[in-house]
């Protein structure tokens, strides 16, 4: 019995010592003694400003150093606009260190949304500058596939000689990319990666025909595709004449000068 109260005893010391030393590293005692006053920012900023951080952090700092939540000061900063990634630390007696990581465009998306480099979609506010990011669209659950087919098909393009500057997919799964030459290509909805590879395999030997890029190409037939040039850029022997600027393409590159049809009766499929 006398060592049951003793442990007991014992145990009431310890809540006696240990609640005081737990109530202040909690907060819960001595709200304001060792306030926090200072703000140590690590960052590269591009366009987040010092500013806008001081004053989304502003409101948690004056409280006692163990009373400060860095959950919520962590939040509210994350919150700013270009703010990727918040990391938040205490330093004795009354220093906040933040690592703020902004955010690294890698497309634009639908409208004024940017793509970040992990993929994650984000409001930008102001994109100037930034125009010469791909400018990417479609649903907003098709993301990850539009990506995939961007950082594919780019490099397979630009051996070519061209660059992808935009890639749209509509809402009935029609696929369309846009070059940097100001050409549009319908891929269509299906058998997108042999339309695709027929037209690079062909394409070498019949971009020399003309001096400049075709306005528009269409890849959604069964055995080939369809090129619209600008008329000026014909040439006038060799090649479809500036009457005709549009040409059915065969797979059978031979045969381009023969299979021709009039820009006014050229019907495309619908994306």
């Amino acid at each position: 019995m006398n060592g049951a109260v003793k442990l007991l005893a014992w145990l009431l010391a310890l809540a006696l010592v240990a609640l005081p030393v737990l109530g202040v590293l909690q907060g819960w005692f001595a709200v304001d003694r060792w306030p926090v006053t200072r703000l140590s920012v690590s960052a590269q900023f591009d366009h987040v400003s010092s500013e806008q951080i001081s004053a989304a952090a502003q409101p948690f700092l004056g409280k006692g150093f163990f009373a400060t939540r860095l959950g919520p000061m962590r939040d509210a900063i994350a919150r700013l606009p270009w703010v990727e990634r918040v990391e938040a630390r205490k330093r004795w007696p009354d220093t906040i260190e933040l690592v703020i990581h902004e955010q690294q465009p890698y497309a634009r998306w639908s409208g004024d949304r940017l793509v970040n480099r992990n993929g994650k979609l984000f409001a930008a506010g102001d994109a100037v500058g930034l125009e010469s990011l791909p400018r990417l669209s479609g649903p907003d659950d098709r993301i990850d596939d539009i990506l995939r087919f961007y950082a594919q098909y780019q490099p397979e393009f630009a051996a070519a000689g061209m660059v992808i500057q935009a890639v749209h997919v509509s809402p009935r799964d029609g696929w369309r990319i846009g070059l940097a030459a100001g050409t549009t290509i319908d891929v269509g909805r299906e058998q997108r990666i042999a339309r695709l590879q027929r037209f690079l395999d062909v394409w070498p030997r019949l971009s020399g025909s003309h001096a400049q890029p075709p306005q528009h190409v269409d890849l959604r037939y069964a055995n080939g595709f369809a090129v619209a040039w600008p008329a000026e850029a014909a040439l006038p022997a060799g090649g479809v004449s500036a009457a005709k600027p549009v040409a059915a393409v065969s797979a059978r590159l031979p045969m381009l000068a023969d299979v021709r049809i009039p820009f006014s009766l050229t019907r495309f499929p619908s994306p």
